[in-house]
C-alpha cells in the first residue's frame, strides 16, 4: 500500500463550482502522494453530486452529521481526524493552490524535521478591482513581515498582535503537531486559524517559503472577507487567543511580546 505524504482537508459549504476548482488545484499537484478528504458542512450535502462528478480514488467525501452552525473548526477537525498522510493542509474551498505548492511546502518540512508547520506566499484574485488592489497591499506587506521573522516567538507575537501574515490555505502541518496541539479551538468564533498556528508554531518552529502557495479569492462572501461586518466576533476572539497564551505562558512573557510585535515588528 502507498504511502500518503500529504492529506488536503478542504471544508465546503454550497460552493460546488469553487469546490471544483480547488479539488481541480490540488490534483494537478505534481512530486507528491495525496488525498482530499471534502468535508461538507451543509445540512442537505449539496457538494455531493459535484464531489462524485470528479472520477479520482484519491477524493473522499465526508458530509457533517451535525451541520457545524458556522465554526468552521469543527469541519476542519472532522477532516483531520480523517487525514491517513504525514503532512496536512487545510484549503479553503474558493482558494486553489499554486503549481508545486505541496511539494515546495512538504520538502521544506523534511529538511528541517523540528519544524512543524511550514507557510508561504499568498497570492489574491478576483473581479473587484477595488477589493484585490486592497488585498494586494496587504499581503505584499504580509510577504514582507513574514520574510523578516525569526524564531518561533516572532511569528506567535504577530499573530496574536498584528494583522496576520499567513492564510489557512498557505500553510502545512506536520500530523503529528497538529494533533498534539488539540487542533483547532472550536470555542473561538472567526480567526481560528491565527490560533492553531501560532500554538504549532510556538510548540515547534516554523518554515517560511518566499514563493506562491495559493491563489486567494477576493470578494466572494465569506467569514473572513466579512469580517469588518462581525468586529465583535473577532474582538471575542483575540481576546480568547490572547487570553489562552497568556495563561499557557505566564504574564511577564506576553506583555513582552505584545511590545516587541508592537514596537518593533514594524
Amino acid at each position: 500500500m502507498t504511502s500518503i505524504d500529504i492529506s488536503v482537508v478542504i471544508p465546503t459549504f454550497r460552493r460546488e463550482q469553487q469546490l471544483l476548482e480547488a479539488i481541480g488545484s490540488v490534483l494537478s499537484q505534481q512530486q507528491v502522494t495525496l488525498e482530499i478528504i471534502v468535508v461538507d458542512d451543509s445540512p442537505d450535502g449539496s457538494a455531493r453530486s459535484a464531489v462524485g462528478s470528479v472520477s479520482d480514488p484519491r477524493i473522499q467525501y465526508i458530509q457533517r452529521a451535525q451541520p457545524s452552525g458556522g465554526r468552521p473548526a469543527l469541519v476542519r477537525n472532522e477532516g483531520a481526524r480523517a487525514a491517513k498522510g504525514r503532512y496536512v493542509h487545510f484549503l479553503d474551498d474558493d482558494d486553489m493552490l499554486e503549481a508545486g505548492a505541496l511539494a515546495a511546502l512538504s520538502t521544506a518540512l523534511d529538511r528541517d524535521p523540528k519544524a512543524g508547520m511550514a507557510f508561504g506566499v499568498i497570492v489574491p484574485f478576483g473581479l473587484d478591482e477595488v477589493k484585490l488592489r486592497h488585498h494586494q497591499q496587504f499581503f505584499a506587506e504580509a510577504r514582507r513581515i513574514a520574510g523578516r521573522l525569526r524564531g518561533a516567538r516572532q511569528l506567535s507575537a504577530s499573530l496574536l498582535f498584528r494583522p496576520s501574515v499567513l492564510v489557512n490555505s498557505a500553510c502545512m502541518a506536520r500530523r503529528e503537531a497538529f494533533v498534539a496541539v488539540g487542533g483547532f479551538d472550536a470555542d473561538i468564533p472567526v480567526c481560528e486559524d491565527a490560533d492553531l498556528w501560532a500554538r504549532i508554531a510556538h510548540a515547534t518552529g516554523f518554515v517560511f517559503l518566499d514563493r506562491p502557495i495559493v491563489r486567494y479569492r477576493t470578494g466572494a462572501s465569506s467569514m473572513m472577507h466579512n469580517l469588518a461586518e462581525n468586529d465583535e466576533k473577532m474582538h471575542l476572539s483575540y481576546r480568547r487567543i490572547q487570553g489562552k497564551y497568556r495563561e499557557a505562558h505566564g504574564m511577564l512573557q506576553f506583555l513582552a511580546m505584545k511590545i516587541w510585535a508592537r514596537a518593533i515588528l514594524r
